[in-house]
């Protein structure tokens, strides 16, 4: 038998395989230095945060208080929350989930769906809020549903809360999570979704101030997302507190007056007309800020919000800054000092005729009375529109626009609320936009604009804001709520930590100079005069008010057509009342707007309501005792202690 040697081959083969685990071994070792030293870093910290979390703390936000800084209108309260953790949703079916919660919870499908899309682009390690003020039920569903539901968990946290029966709804506003537009607002960069925000009013035009900084907890979870042990808890910090301009007795009647008006629909605004400070703001029909902090996710809440969109009477209407009116004769007084400062009539001689109304072309538009030659002052007290036509001819529309400008009706008043309205006013420019196929300024058009009707639209406030300048001089200031804010101090002492809370500041209002508009002392008094005249002289306002020692009040009805003459389309079609006045006549410290919608005669409806205000008011100064039914209900369930047509 030959020997054959097989040796060279098998040494061969060693080597092959040698060389084979070499390579391996040599790829395993670079594997492992790439792991360990190149990407070691990374990898431990992505390895920590499967087993850490940081679980935000939402920070109070600051509470929103009367001006004697004794009474809370708007604070916080501790409530339990349901949250969801998105990274324990792997491999679940989102229709199941959403069965479930909608049933479980009491949540509508729909916002479940807009949830969970809106969550597709958040970091898989933040949470979601599922559900606010969650019930003892809420809270023992998830708890026997834990196994099913891991991803789902109940914490404490802060609330919104407003007064019951929407008391001051619209200045105080509400808040709500902040919308996918919202988040690409450079205002808002540090937001993400979910956050709660100011939407409306003083909520949403103060945010910075009232929002304060999320704290947050660092803990340990285990495999199914259950908390094992708290690392570190880093506290938040509560925003501003904002003290208002707003006299809370005041806001009461002025609320009461509406509620109890003819229609229910109007507005009354109060102000200081020497600041711009206003004391009180009620818009009706009221609406309630809990629905959208507390109840807007629950299938009862998005049925409530519903009804209140599709309501003919517009509850989430601010009519103090969103409605424009046709001002009717209020706009009379701006019309006199205009005419006065232009010209057109004179101190010593300003008498026009009135004519029980004028002729122009072939139409007669009347007066509603027969006032003879009246001076200016008693055209005022008794509402001569012939006398207002001849005057508007005479100013024309060159003079229209100087009072626009005058009185910045072509502007908005830039109250610190989100979502004024401009003016419509009377001019050329305007006219040529509204009638673009009777684009030319006629004459008729000097008597329509007059009497404050068909070319001018005002809101209630920008018309306020013009006859508190009228009243104390000419001097226009901006209307405002901000009294002052106060201060919020640093959480810690360790100001080198990257998680100190710096402190806030705070600071008051910096009252801006008003527009000065030059009329003489003695146009002042004309005007005054007439405007004594229509409360307590015969005038149009006569029977409206008692006679207050030392607190005559003075004041201008007016009464606007929304409708064509006799065209009858229902109470919708009813004249607007309106009441403008002030008090002391002489040296006024408040000032006001009344506008009731639909109601008829200014004298009749507007006025009487604005009485029940100033009756407060009064009796406060004198030390009359007031009666505190209403104010003692609303203490109780809602504050903490801290015949003529014109």
């Amino acid at each position: 038998m030959k020997f054959i040697d097989t040796s060279q081959n098998l040494r061969a083969r060693l080597g092959t395989i040698q060389i084979i685990a070499f390579l391996v071994l040599g790829l395993l070792g670079a594997r492992l230095y790439y792991l360990q030293i190149v990407r070691g870093d990374e990898l431990k910290k992505r390895a920590e945060e499967q087993r850490i979390r940081l679980l935000p703390i939402p920070a109070p936000r600051g509470a929103i208080i009367d001006r004697t800084g004794k009474i809370v209108f708007v604070g916080s309260r501790q409530t339990y929350n349901i949250i969801l953790s998105r990274e324990d949703l792997k491999g679940k079916n989102l229709e199941t989930l959403i069965s479930d919660y909608a049933n479980g919870l009491n949540l509508d499908e729909q916002f479940l769906r807009e949830r969970f899309e809106q969550i597709k682009t958040q970091p898989a390690f933040e949470s979601v809020l599922v559900k606010e003020n969650a019930s003892q039920s809420d809270i023992i569903w998830v708890d026997a549903h834990s196994y099913e539901h891991p991803e789902l968990r109940v914490e404490l946290q802060p609330q919104r809360t407003y007064p019951a029966n929407g008391f001051l709804s619209h200045v105080l506003g509400y808040v709500g999570e902040i919308s996918k537009e919202q988040l690409e607002d450079p205002r808002y960069k540090n937001l993400k979704p979910g956050d709660i925000i100011g939407l409306k009013g003083l909520e949403a035009y103060y945010d910075e101030y009232l929002r304060g900084i999320d704290g947050y907890r660092k803990v340990i979870v285990d495999s199914r997302g259950r908390i094992q042990q708290e690392i570190e808890v880093i506290p938040p910090q509560a925003g501003q507190d904002l003290i208002t301009t707003i006299d809370s007795d005041m806001q009461l009647k002025a609320e009461e007056a509406l509620d109890n008006s003819a229609t229910k629909r109007g507005v009354i605004v109060l102000m200081d007309p020497n600041n711009g400070e206003i004391l009180s703001m009620a818009s009706s029909p009221k609406f309630d800020p809990n629905l959208f902090s507390q109840r807007i996710s629950t299938k009862e809440g998005r049925k409530e919000y519903a009804a209140l969109i599709l309501d003919k009477d517009r509850p989430l209407y601010n009519r103090a800054i969103q409605g424009r009116y046709y001002p009717g004769s209020t706009w009379k007084i701006p019309m006199s000092i205009e005419g006065l400062m232009q010209g057109h009539i004179t101190v010593e001689k300003s008498n026009l005729v009135c004519g029980g109304g004028i002729t122009v072309g072939n139409k007669f538009t009347r007066c509603m009375g027969s006032h003879g030659s009246p001076p200016l002052g008693y055209a005022i007290t008794k509402s001569c529109d012939g006398y207002y036509y001849r005057l508007g001819i005479k100013m024309d529309a060159e003079g229209y626009e100087k009072l626009v400008e005058d009185f910045e009706f072509n502007k908005k008043t830039g109250i610190d609320l989100s979502g004024e309205l401009n003016n419509h006013y009377p001019s050329r420019e305007y006219k040529k936009k509204r009638f673009p196929k009777e684009p030319d300024w006629r004459q008729i058009d000097n008597v329509y604009a007059s009497i404050g009707q068909v070319h001018d639209e005002v809101t209630p406030l920008a018309l306020l804001r013009s006859i508190a300048a009228i009243a104390i001089g000419g001097k226009m200031y901006v209307p405002h709520l901000m009294k002052e804010f106060k201060p919020v101090h640093a959480i810690g002492e360790d100001t080198e930590s990257e998680d100190y809370r710096k402190p806030r500041d705070g600071f008051v209002f910096q009252r801006q100079e008003p527009k000065v508009i030059s009329f003489t002392p003695a146009m002042h008094k004309l005007i005054i005069d007439g405007m004594w005249g229509v409360v307590n002289g015969g005038g149009t306002a006569g029977s409206a008010f008692p006679k207050w020692e030392n607190f005559e009040v003075a004041g201008k009805t007016g009464t606007a057509q929304v409708a064509a003459l006799g065209r009858d389309c229902g109470e919708r079609c009813r004249d607007h009342a309106w009441f403008v006045a002030f008090a002391p006549a002489r040296t006024p410290e408040i000032a006001s707007v009344a506008l009731i919608e639909n109601s008829g005669f200014g004298g009749r409806n507007a006025a009487p309501a604005t009485r029940i205000v100033y009756e407060a008011y009064y009796n406060r100064k004198m030390g009359i005792q007031p009666d505190t039914t209403s104010n003692g209900q609303f203490a109780a369930s809602n504050a903490k202690k801290q015949g003529n047509r014109q």
